[in-house]
């Protein structure tokens, strides 16, 4: 049978006197993990803020984007240098996710972090599972977010921690994720093509 294209009703927000459509309640429902985004300023003045907004671009050169307020003073640190690490938070990290959401002046002072040499931010060493150092390659400002797109320059992982995960409006531990049973089907797989066990240490990469 043919295509056919059928045209879609208004939406309610479509009509006259209607309201743009809230994306809060969409992505909500949308889980994801919790990351932290760290960089200096030309002072050494460490800056940070939380982020649920990333995604990878592409894996060759490594780049990934994640967006960021555009009013925040985080962002304009982070333009004018160029650099930021991302700090992805492990399941018990809750506490500086809500920190870092927060305008508090000290949070770089109530959490342990450290500046390893060629570093693009501060690496929050008691909190992330994962961090990867970054360099601005492309900015796009759409609305009252900006895009930034960054150039994975290395990646740290430890085998050790589990993600923390939101959604709903609350935090989840991937633990309580992974416990849940899987599919026969995935039980049938090859040992090869099964997710890897976590091993004790740290990892890095590039």
């Amino acid at each position: 049978m043919p295509h056919r294209s059928v045209p879609h009703p208004a939406a309610p927000d479509e009509s006259a006197g209607g309201r743009p459509a809230d994306l809060r309640p969409f992505m909500a429902a949308f889980p994801t993990g919790v990351s932290v985004v760290t960089t200096l300023d030309s002072d050494s003045v460490p800056h940070g803020l939380t982020c649920t907004s990333l995604a990878s671009v592409a894996l060759e050169p490594a780049t990934l984007v994640v967006c960021i307020r555009a009013a925040s003073p985080t962002l304009a640190v982070l333009l004018a240098g160029g650099h930021f690490a991302l700090n992805l938070l492990h399941e018990r990290a809750r506490g500086t996710s809500d920190l870092f959401a927060s305008a508090a002046p000290d949070r770089f002072d109530r959490v342990e972090w450290r500046l390893p040499l060629g570093a693009g931010g501060p690496h929050l060493t008691a909190d992330a599972h994962a961090v990867a150092d970054c360099a601005v390659v492309r900015t796009v400002g759409f609305g009252d977010h900006t895009a930034v797109f960054a150039e994975v320059r290395r990646v740290t992982v430890r085998d050790d921690r589990q993600p923390l995960l939101y959604g709903q409006r609350r935090y989840a531990p991937w633990s309580a994720a992974a416990a849940v049973p899987q599919p026969a089907a995935h039980a049938a797989l090859p040992a090869a093509l099964r997710p890897a066990g976590t091993e004790g240490g740290t990892r890095v990469v590039g």
